[in-house]
């Protein structure tokens, strides 16, 4: 399971104490059944949060609609998603872009983890 940055939607983006959040009001999930090529996509809210933050481009205001990007975890990268689940320490970055906004929003700390909230809703069944 993952969620596909392309269109999901971020409520806000918070940098207090050198934890930044980044608040999914509807972040799209991609669900791959066991044993299956199908698919199923699901909406759910949930925070990306990255401590130990040293350096950050200019934060965007919300609403935002994402249209993709990167998450680095140490030696990994997430081109246009983030696994689920997500939590570790070391080095952590994401770029993000969003739609309407020129430059691409870039921030990178010490440790990253994705915490999900509410029940996933679900959508539709890609085939």
């Amino acid at each position: 399971m993952s969620i596909d940055l392309k269109g999901s939607e971020i409520s806000s983006i918070d940098l207090e104490g050198g934890r930044l959040s980044l608040r999914f009001s509807r972040a799209y999930l991609v669900k791959t059944m066991t044993g299956s090529s199908e698919r199923t996509r699901w909406q759910q809210a949930g925070d990306l949060v990255i401590d130990g933050v040293e350096e950050t481009s200019t934060i965007p205001s919300g609403p935002l609609v994402c249209g993709g990007g990167d998450i680095e975890e140490n030696i990994f990268t997430y081109r246009d998603m983030v696994p689920i689940p997500l939590e570790s320490r070391g080095h952590a970055r994401c770029v993000l872009k969003f739609e309407g906004v020129a430059e691409p929003f870039v921030a990178q700390g010490t440790a990253i983890r994705l915490d999900m909230r509410e029940t996933p809703k679900y959508i539709e069944h890609l085939r």
